[in-house]
């Protein structure tokens, strides 16, 4: 009995292609990038509102920028995704000169 080579070698692999993703939607480089950028500008001023000595101005200003992650969390479009960032970085670096001179 003869067997055919294309039965004997073919295999099926755990990442088939015609498989839905369990992950979901998956994002690209630049998004990933992006994301990096914003998860470093948050940082950035939630260690910035530690050196305000206010707790009452402390908190308005870390829940100012949580209210505007929050509120642009679906925007998808990656030019208003940079837009975002850049404005977000220099309301930031305007509200740390008003806080480094508090």
């Amino acid at each position: 009995m003869i067997i055919p080579r294309s039965l004997i070698f073919n295999r099926t692999y755990a990442t088939a292609a015609n498989r839905p993703s369990r992950l979901g939607k998956t994002i690209g480089l630049d998004h990933f990038l992006q994301r990096a950028k914003a998860l470093a500008l948050w940082r950035s001023i939630v260690r910035g509102c530690r050196r305000i000595d206010d707790p009452r101005k402390r908190e308005e200003t870390l829940g100012y920028a949580r209210e505007e992650f929050k509120r642009n969390k679906t925007v998808e479009d990656i030019s208003q995704i940079r837009y975002l960032i850049s404005t977000g970085k220099t309301q930031w670096d305007t509200w740390e000169r008003y806080i480094d001179g508090l």
